[in-house]
């Protein structure tokens, strides 16, 4: 049996979501009683914030790697970042570790290709919306990124790192979020929107909104970590 390495902890909610649907996954498609090999390594989101705050991408990529490589003597086969923010380092980490890594934002490109979209939105903490890891993976597809206004950006960041990562989950968050998905629909003319950040689906729980595809970063992650343990 082939064993994952999860970098977690970023934050500690979703992390557990990605256990229990690594579990459920895996027993969906092997239903014979038998359970994954599953590695956690939980660190703190509290330190990689303040150094993407700081734009020190140096000291990312080698708390990153340091972690990994403890999966790695654990016996990980291959490894995930639980989160997306921290994938704006992902080909530095990569480069340098000796396992292969499955990125969250090639699993979600992968994804939105395969449902014929060509204009998504993209949520997620303010250093997601705006760095280029997203866009230059979507781009190779010939598919097109909007993300939100300056100030949607502020407001989704502030609550992301103030509430959700803290586990609060608030109706007038949630309701913000989907006015703000409605009008990215009707002024980007975006097909879907996808939630990158692992904690928004806790609180944008269905499917759809404003008649399109959200597209949960977490299950979509989840999924490939499944297909990888069953190679």
């Amino acid at each position: 049996m082939r064993t994952v390495g999860i970098l977690g902890g970023i934050g500690p909610e979703s992390t557990v979501e990605y256990y229990r649907g690594i579990i459920a996954g895996y027993r969906q498609r092997r239903p014979d009683g038998s359970y994954p090999s599953i590695l956690i390594n939980s660190i703190s989101v509290s330190k990689l914030l303040g150094w993407m705050d700081a734009g020190q991408l140096s000291e990312v990529v080698s708390y990153l790697l340091d972690e990994l490589q403890k999966l790695v003597r654990a016996g990980a086969d291959f490894g995930i970042i639980a989160a997306n923010t921290p994938h704006v380092v992902f080909d530095d980490v990569q480069r340098r570790l000796p396992i292969p890594l499955i990125s969250i934002v090639e699993a979600t490109c992968a994804e939105a290709k395969r449902l014929g979209i060509r204009t998504v939105g993209l949520l997620g903490t303010r250093f997601t919306m705006q760095a280029s890891f997203y866009p230059d993976v979507f781009r190779r597809e010939g598919i097109t990124l909007v993300v939100p206004d300056e100030a949607e950006q502020t407001y989704i960041h502030e609550k992301y790192v103030g509430e959700l990562l803290a586990n609060t989950f608030l109706p007038e968050t949630r309701a913000r979020l989907l006015e703000i998905i409605q009008r990215m629909k009707e002024q980007g003319q975006i097909q879907s929107v996808i939630l990158g950040g692992t904690e928004l689906p806790l609180l944008l729980r269905d499917e759809t909104a404003s008649g399109i595809p959200l597209l949960d970063t977490t299950q979509i992650h989840v999924q490939a970590v499944v297909a990888e343990l069953l190679a």
